[in-house]
């Protein structure tokens, strides 16, 4: 009798659930984009306090490890295993002949790794100085997670500040493609005519013209003497310049075919404006697919920004991003001496991957079909 009680109860729940409560029963369901959204969240709880979790100043130069590679971190030594984690010195040897530096572990130079250090100074949020780090090491020694690059810096926190603009120029971006998407779509679709031609010519235009091209062509329009904070806006609208068009084009094709609805024609008789219908009732019955087309044009963001920071266009040193990381592994000589130097294509990889899972299980969890 208490099972059927159960049962029944459980039916009443999924019969009285809002249209959210089922996409995200749906959605737990589909294991590969709870993975993927698991990276994401600590993707950026990492870069909300990415001064926090790295180990040092990212502009800080140590000459004499130039190049070196990741240190690894040691439980076991010669005495056997310690609680406490180490990485060995680096003792470095410059070939007479080539003039190659190479780096092995010095054995008789061991560094303990301790929780919450003090270390270089920092501004969380740009707001509070402060000089504690999750984890880092004495003054005397170094710490190189992810190795040095060609001044010494420490990729390690370069990466962690990088992801900071990187990640976050795909939300800004996408938010501009998506308010200009759903506003310019929104008024094609509803109002028709003179107005959805000149609409959708425009987006022609803008899809038939190649899109690095139109990217290269954009960023160079930058002026030089602009200062980082100025270049980063500059491309993230440059970004949503073309972000825009395929998201208006569905936005326009569902109001069309919603615009004759009951529903529409109940909300005119009542004295809604067309404002009021496009905004309150069109696009709120197709939100879960602008959920899902969000998610999935944040990589293409991500991808945009790293392609015209590698090519040299983009952001500029000394701000920090993947694409402007990515600049020193332009020539096969530098990624076969130094391979660290692609880590940060590894993180635009993993992230584009992940916002791909969770848009998949988004796209299935909205699907009323399945």
């Amino acid at each position: 009798m208490k099972n059927k009680q159960d049962k029944t109860s459980l039916e009443e729940k999924f019969y009285i659930a809002s249209q959210w409560q089922l996409m995200w029963r749906k959605f737990k369901k589909h294991k590969l984009a709870i993975f993927g959204g698991t990276i994401l969240s600590i993707f950026y709880f990492i870069t909300i306090f990415c001064g926090f979790f790295s180990t040092q100043d990212i502009y800080k130069r140590h000459t004499q490890y130039i190049y070196a590679p990741p240190q690894r971190i040691h439980f076991f030594d010669e005495k056997g295993f310690h609680l406490r984690p180490f990485v060995y010195g680096l003792k470095r040897k410059i070939d007479p002949v080539t003039f190659r530096r190479t780096y092995t572990e010095d054995r008789t130079k061991k560094y303990p790794i301790y929780f919450f250090t003090h270390s270089d100074k920092y501004r969380l949020w740009n707001l509070f100085p402060t000089d504690i780090h999750l984890f880092g090491v004495k003054s005397v020694g170094t710490i190189f997670i992810f190795g040095t690059d060609k001044l010494g810096r420490d990729l390690f926190s370069r990466n962690l500040h990088a992801a900071r603009i990187s990640l976050s120029i795909g939300l800004v971006g996408v938010f501009l493609s998506f308010i200009l998407g759903c506003i310019l779509g929104g008024i094609s679709g509803y109002f028709g005519g003179t107005v959805d031609m000149v609409i959708q010519r425009v987006i022609e235009f803008l899809i038939s013209i190649p899109t690095i091209p139109l990217w290269m062509c954009l960023a160079a329009a930058l002026p030089p003497h602009w200062p980082p904070i100025k270049v980063y806006f500059g491309i993230t609208i440059i970004l949503s310049i073309v972000g825009w068009c395929g998201l208006a084009r569905v936005v326009r094709g569902k109001l069309l075919e919603l615009r004759e609805e009951d529903f529409v024609m109940a909300a005119k008789i009542a004295g809604a404006t067309d404002y009021r219908i496009i905004t309150r009732h069109l696009l709120p019955s197709f939100l879960s697919y602008l959920i899902v087309n969000i998610t999935l044009a944040i990589p293409s963001m991500i991808l945009g920004e790293t392609s015209l920071s590698f090519l040299g266009l983009g952001l500029q040193p000394p701000v920090v991003s993947w694409g402007v990381l990515l600049q020193d592994a332009q020539n096969v000589r530098s990624v076969a001496l130094h391979p660290w130097l692609l880590i940060p294509g590894l993180f635009v990889i993993i992230t584009v991957l992940a916002f791909n899972f969770m848009g998949d299980g988004l796209r299935d969890a909205a699907d009323p079909y399945k």
